[in-house]
């Protein structure tokens, strides 16, 4: 049967268009019920015996929800309890339009078979389709289809001829209208929390429900403690006028009263507003899509130095938040206020299940608590769990349900536990989480475009290609390295010359555009090294298998290959898809011996020779050009074969060979963009690295002028040959901490796409183009280079999305999302591993050196762990010393003491565990000795806990 629905739409020139779209109607739609004898349906969803126990329904029954059920409650949804639910077609699309992420939840539940989750498609079903009714609002209508669906399902069920007594159909609904109706016309219909809350086996059930309106007025106080939020026509008609701006909510992590918004303009004109005070701030939560109004000039504020918490009990008495907020509103220098100004209105939450640890409430029998985040830029969130004995010190995830203007702390409810707090699955778990980043095992789906085992070459894939098998490759790698992306050869060539190749796994033959294992690829963006595991981008069979190059096996590659002089001039450079065998996977420190061995002549070494040569001419040529040579301490854990504890901390030392893959590695990744921007100016993806605003190198001036050292900031090129002389004498790692700190004040480099960009030069490599080929088992962006490469060359076919630039641009966001959040995770990994070493070493007594100076505090960098931690000089339980702060210098005066960047201290290090959540480093000056604030050198303890080695 053909219905056909018309309606009229606005074209973007002002006119108006009527469009008529078909719409079939259908017999042969089944109901999905094991009971059913009418439908004839090869396999059924729903289950003959669909019993839970229910004090409102004692009979068999399946659930209907309506879509605000499936949007405000999917965190009920998805527990195991809840099944044998059939999801109308109606709101699985008003879902989809309303929230991507809950819709992809809900697909996932449908795909779970165990969940015996329904979709039945009343849209085109004969018997379900409605027409929308003159004057009803497409809501109303929407909500009759879902009655109309229901009433079909209770009377098609009780007409099946089948030994179901009394299986019913029951709608969830929280809409009182729609609930009414439903009632009116026969329907069995609950509210959801009525419902769940008569589910007698599950009483746990209850804490997963999102509170709804009327709940949360019951929780907060009468006091209105923020402003109203304006609606969204007012915000919209304000940021068109210019009344309001709108940015990005970034939460401060180390004042919870402070924060800035984030206001995207064009090009080099964004900028950031400054706000201060729980009213300013007015319920934003970090990340957050925010309308702000600007406060008169002469109300603007510098930000503040002060390290500020939300700790201790909850707080709804203001006489301690206020007393915080004066502290912060320190007559500042006219020169540092910043714009400052307040939240009007949200224009988007960004709200997402936060990881964190419940505080339990002191009131006896209380079933509401405060849930304290993870990430100290979260608020508290106020929720209520009739399990909270059991939480207590495990790591849980509760979401946002919302913020009424009458409480201090959003509502929310509890979504899951993750495991017991400080135990190191868990923490990984949160730390993953905490950074976005997919960990879950590869699906079926994703693993089926694996090829199949054993895999070998075959003739069709040495069409297009060069068979490269009988050169001296070899790749050279950290030790334990699995997934081997590059390998590199060098030989002598008949005319005098040398032949360079660098020779880069072949992923993209693996993967190919569009499917399952792709988008998975895209999604990731990254492989994730955390200390000691390894998150893949692409399934193991690929990333330490198929795609890894590893020594005397066949392996698929993309070729990069100079004809390069013994000046390391450039004379050819070709690219081809080959096929190679690597002769030796080495490590950096066997390369270097080969390269230092005399007595050594072989093949492999000759080749490492003549590559490490040709490194250092073009390094010294880069250095030449300006490129910046910058210092980051890297730490290295040794980790116990069985406890998987670190018993080991040391900082990595690098060596020749680590440069000079890295030469070679830039060589090609430069040679490869110049190559893919001639051939698509429009859509090459390449990576840049903006030069940092002036202000960004004030830290750096001044450190270096405290110690009577002048820095030239005018160009990388200045920057670096002013690095390269700055000397102090007797202060042999002064160098290496300028570079350090140079290192802070740069920008994140980023991928972009060639035709929505025009500025592509590279700072930190002083190179005017740039991009990344020679990673593609780790990094998505060099598959997509690959990509791009193989149809310049003729190797591969194109596709259309690798030529359409919005798409790329929009991959290129997502890479820069995922690359900055593995990096965030790293960080996070190593601190986690650090607090573990030092969990076992009592205290320590360590040398450091001063990194920043501020109000309150001095933060100091130990070289031997690479670690950096605090040293705070005031305390809230006793008078602090006589603390005089310097902006200027940057200079902090304590007493008789003034400290100033890069002064050598000796500090105390051990671990403060008394909050099992924010476990911290905790440092104590020991030297200089000011008295009253320096502690007495500790005896250090003999290490008893040390690992017994004689088991």
């Amino acid at each position: 049967m053909l219905k056909s629905k018309t309606f009229v739409k606005k074209t973007r020139s002002g006119g108006v268009m009527k469009i008529v779209r078909e719409h079939y109607l259908r017999d042969d739609i089944w109901c999905g019920s094991e009971v059913c004898t009418e439908c004839k349906q090869e396999s059924t969803v729903l289950q003959r015996d669909a019993c839970l126990e229910s004090s409102l329904c004692s009979y068999p029954h399946y659930l209907i929800p309506d879509t605000n059920v499936v949007l405000h409650q999917i965190d009920v949804l998805e527990d195991p309890v809840i099944r044998n639910v059939i999801i109308l077609q109606t709101v699985l699309q008003e879902v989809r339009h309303r929230s991507a992420p809950i819709y992809k939840r809900l697909k996932d539940i449908i795909h779970e078979k165990e969940k015996h989750f329904y979709t039945f498609t009343n849209e085109h079903h004969r018997e379900t389709f409605i027409e929308r009714e003159p004057g009803e609002s497409a809501n109303d209508r929407n909500d009759r289809a879902i009655r109309v669906a229901s009433k079909w399902y209770s009377q098609h069920l009780k007409t099946s001829k089948s030994d179901a007594e009394g299986l019913k159909v029951v709608l969830l609904t929280n809409d009182s209208g729609n609930k009414q109706k439903a009632e009116e016309s026969g329907l069995l219909v609950y509210k959801c929390e009525e419902y769940i809350k008569s589910l007698i086996a599950n009483p746990e059930l209850v804490d997963r429900l999102a509170l709804s309106n009327d709940d949360k007025n019951e929780i907060t106080a009468s006091k209105v403690l923020f402003p109203e939020h304006l609606p969204l026509s007012r915000i919209q008609a304000g940021i068109k006028s210019g009344s309001f701006l709108q940015g990005t909510f970034r939460a401060s992590r180390d004042n919870y009263l402070e924060a800035t918004v984030f206001v995207q303009g064009e090009g080099e004109d964004s900028k950031e507003v400054l706000l201060q005070g729980l009213q300013n701030l007015n319920r934003a939560v970090h990340q957050d899509v925010v309308a702000v109004q600007l406060l008169p000039r002469n109300e603007w504020v510098a930000p503040s130095s002060v390290v500020l918490q939300d700790e201790g009990a909850a707080k709804d008495d203001e006489a301690e938040e206020e007393e915080e907020e004066k502290a912060l509103r320190i007559s500042a220098a006219e020169a540092a206020r910043k714009p400052t100004g307040k939240v009007v209105g949200i224009i988007k939450r960004s709200w997402r299940p936060f990881c964190g640890m419940l505080n339990l409430s002191q009131i006896k029998e209380s079933t509401r608590h405060l849930f304290t985040p993870a990430d100290r830029r979260i608020p508290r969130i106020r929720i209520e769990t009739r399990q909270a004995a059991t939480l207590a010190g495990q790591r849980i995830m509760v979401a946002i349900d919302g913020w009424p203007k009458n409480s201090r702390y959003p509502n929310g409810h509890f979504v899951r536990s993750l495991g017991s707090a400080g135990e190191k699955d868990t923490e990984q778990e949160v730390l993953l989480l905490e950074h976005d980043v997919p960990h879950q095992a590869f699906s079926q789906a994703v693993l089926s475009f694996l090829p199949k085992m054993p895999w070998g070459i075959t003739p069709e894939d040495m069409v297009r290609r060069e068979d490269l098998r009988q050169l001296t490759v070899c790749s050279v790698d950290p030790p334990g390295c699995t997934d081997i992306d590059d390998a590199l050869h060098c030989r002598e060539l008949d005319n005098g010359n040398l032949e360079v190749g660098v020779h880069i796994a072949d992923v993209s033959h693996f993967i190919r555009p569009g499917n399952a294992l792709d988008k998975e690829a895209a999604n990731r963006g990254t492989t994730v090294y955390l200390c000691g595991k390894r998150i893949d981008m692409v399934p193991e069979l690929l990333s330490s298998n198929l795609c890894s190059l590893r020594s005397n096996v066949e392996r698929l590659a993309f070729s990069c290959i100079w004809e390069i002089n013994h000046q390391a001039e450039i004379l050819k450079t070709r690219f081809t898809k080959s096929v190679i065998n690597s002769k030796a996977s080495l490590t950096y420190a066997e390369a270097q011996m080969r390269i230092d061995d005399t007595s050594k002549n072989d093949d492999i070494t000759k080749s490492l020779r003549g590559l490490n040569k040709l490194a250092k001419i073009l390094k010294r040529r880069r250095i030449e050009k300006g490129a910046l040579t910058l210092s980051s301490l890297e730490v290295r854990f040794h980790i116990d074969s069985e406890t998987h504890d670190p018993i080991d901390l040391q900082t990595k030392e690098l060596m020749e060979t680590n440069s000079m893959v890295e030469e070679f590695m830039l060589l090609a990744n430069i040679s490869v963009a110049q190559k893919i921007y001639d051939e698509f100016p429009d859509c090459a993806m390449l990576r840049k690295h903006p030069a940092p605003p002036p202000s960004n190198y004030d830290i750096l001036l001044k450190a270096a002028k405290s110690k009577e050292v002048n820095i030239h900031t005018d160009s990388a090129k200045a920057l670096a040959d002013s690095l390269d002389v700055a000397k102090v004498d007797g202060f042999p790692y002064f160098n290496t901490l300028l570079r350090i700190l140079a290192t802070r004040c740069m920008m994140q480099a980023v991928y972009f796409c060639s035709g929505m960009d025009s500025d592509f030069h590279h700072y930190g490599l002083a190179s005017p183009i740039y991009t990344h080929f020679t990673s593609p088992i780790r990094r998505y962006a060099d598959i997509i280079v690959h990509r791009l490469l193989a149809v310049a060359i003729g190797a591969d076919s194109t596709y259309p999305d690798l030529m359409d630039k919005h798409k790329q641009s929009a991959l290129s966001n997502n890479l820069n999302y995922r690359h900055k959040m593995s990096q965030y995770a790293q960080r996070a990994s190593v601190a986690f591993h650090t607090q573990l070493f030092f969990k076992s070493r009592g205290i320590l007594n360590e040398e450091g050196f001063v990194l920043f100076v501020r109000k309150n505090a001095i933060i100091v960098l130990i070289p031997k762990f690479g670690l950096e931690g605090t040293v705070f000089f005031d305390s809230k339980d006793k008078a602090g010393p006589n603390l005089v702060f310097d902006e200027e210098g940057p200079t902090l005066t304590i007493e008789q003491h003034t400290f100033h960047i890069f002064d050598k201290v000796k500090v105390t290090i051990s671990l403060d565990d008394s909050n099992i959540q924010h476990q911290k480093i905790r440092m104590a000056l020991i030297d200089p000795v000011i008295p009253g604030v320096s502690v007495a050198v500790p005896e250090i303890e003999p290490q008893a806990k040390k690992p017994k080695l004689d088991r």
